[in-house]
């Protein structure tokens, strides 16, 4: 008998949220524009993305020897939650992975299968959200919430919605999660420092209510079935931008399996 598919309601959309980054959504490829964070933020979550895929997956999607030197994440099938205009899809896609993207701004979709078509790049991209992909019942083996966390209205429905996109596939799936700590750091530099001084972002962007820390992070993922096995701050770099390592005070990535 068929297994019956689990009815995942769309409990996680933030009505607020999405209008705010329809208002704000023209300028995604702007490496200079409203996005520019994200820009220099996007190489640092390839890295990672890459090492974990390599811990889990074999160590071919970081060798430089590999038979596969030119599409090193080809066979990962991945699915981008939030992903905006494209900034982490397409260097994912670049690299070998089938990347389907998916966000509930039509603003960003828009942007993003613009931009996609004018590199030439096969990307599915769709406006629904991370519990309706859920009720279909595809399954990937890759499934990433970056800078998207923050923003959803139910982080632990948002949290079941991800394990189930990460169930039915050979292997278990792999969760990558970037996003921001909670704490009084963290709201002064990434709130306030971030979009009212450095104008990093655009003001009211993010909501300090809703950054979560490591540990309440950990312990909700593994409530849904996500056990998050590394947590790695990411901190800001004269050089690179962003680039991983030290304490997770304000930003932080986090990686595990989905069991």
């Amino acid at each position: 008998m068929a297994k019956a598919k689990k009815n995942y309601a769309d409990q996680t959309t933030d009505s607020d949220e999405i209008r705010h980054f329809d208002t704000i959504g023209n300028d995604w490829w702007d490496e200079q524009g409203t996005f520019r964070a994200l820009h220099w933020l996007t190489p640092t979550r390839v890295r990672y993305i890459r090492q974990h895929i390599a811990r889990f997956r074999g160590k071919a999607t970081l060798s430089s020897s590999s038979a596969s030197l030119s599409l090193p994440l080809a066979g990962i099938k991945a699915v981008d939650i939030g992903c905006g205009g494209g900034l982490l899809a397409e260097p994912l896609t670049r690299l070998g992975a089938e990347v389907t993207g998916i966000d509930m701004s039509k603003v960003a979709i828009a942007a993003a299968k613009d931009h996609a078509d004018n590199m030439g790049l096969d990307i599915q991209y769709r406006h629904i959200s991370a519990e309706q992909l859920a009720a279909e019942g595809t399954g990937y083996d890759l499934v990433i919430a970056s800078e998207v966390i923050e923003h959803v209205s139910d982080r632990s429905a948002f949290l079941s919605a991800m394990a189930a996109l990460g169930r039915g596939g050979k292997a278990p799936g792999i969760a990558i999660i970037t996003t921001i700590s909670s704490n009084m750091i963290a709201t002064a530099l990434a709130k306030y420092a971030a979009e009212y001084l450095l104008r990093l972002a655009p003001p009211g962007t993010h909501d300090a209510a809703k950054f979560v820390s490591p540990q309440t992070l950990r312990a909700e993922a593994k409530a849904a079935g996500i056990h998050l096995d590394d947590i790695t701050g990411i901190r800001p770099s004269i050089r690179k931008g962003f680039d991983l390592g030290g304490p997770p005070i304000i930003n932080y990535a986090a990686a595990g399996l989905i069991l």
